[in-house]
């Protein structure tokens, strides 16, 4: 859908993620890609390990369902539906201690990987 200005219009359910995410075998699928952010989710099953990396963008998770922990640099915190997490670029962290399918909404602002490496 265009809105009057000739952007697209972007709408995603929440209910069809399945949809979104491809059988690639990927852990993260984007699904929005704007120079301002990006979006996507974000899968990790029960007992699986987080193997993400700091990024040098800001990232905000926001779990959808599942259980876990999640790390941000040396403080841990217990995660499920409805939580929100804001991290702040090149900080390290991670979820981990996964007790039941964690699927996540990610956002990136700036759009992932559009910003240098912090020297």
């Amino acid at each position: 859908m265009a809105c009057a200005d000739g952007r697209i219009l972007t709408i995603v359910k929440l209910q069809h993620i399945d949809d979104i995410h491809p059988e690639t075998g990927r852990l993260y699928a984007e699904f929005l890609r704007e120079p301002s952010l990006s979006a996507g989710i974000y899968r990790l099953p029960a007992g699986s390990t987080d193997p993400q990396q700091p990024h040098t963008e800001d990232e905000l998770y926001c779990v959808i369902s599942g259980r876990g922990q999640f790390q941000l640099e040396t403080d841990h915190a217990p995660v499920e539906a409805g939580s929100v997490i804001f991290v702040p670029a090149g900080a390290e962290h991670r979820f981990h201690s996964i007790e039941a399918d964690l699927i996540i909404l990610v956002v990136f602002a700036p759009a992932e990987y559009s910003l240098q490496p912090r020297e």
